[in-house]
């Protein structure tokens, strides 16, 4: 959470885990592309923007989720 809350900008804590990130505009498609560099660089979980929809990003839980399907 601490990836996304830094790509986004967003104080610790401030985002929930049920977040519409992209509803709510605090995600977009650059941000989605740090986010898969930083997890790489700091997780090292490959995320492939061709892999994976906007629809399976929504939320941080959703994220989360399919970082530990790729760990």
């Amino acid at each position: 959470m601490a990836i996304l809350e830094d790509i986004c900008g967003a104080e610790p804590g401030e985002l929930e885990a049920d977040t519409e990130l992209f509803e709510e505009g605090i995600l977009d498609s650059f941000g989605v592309i740090s986010l898969f560099v930083e997890v790489e660089k700091q997780l090292g979980v490959k995320l492939e923007p061709t892999e994976l929809e906007r629809s399976q990003l929504a939320t941080p839980a959703m994220i989360i989720a399919e970082v530990e399907k790729r760990a």
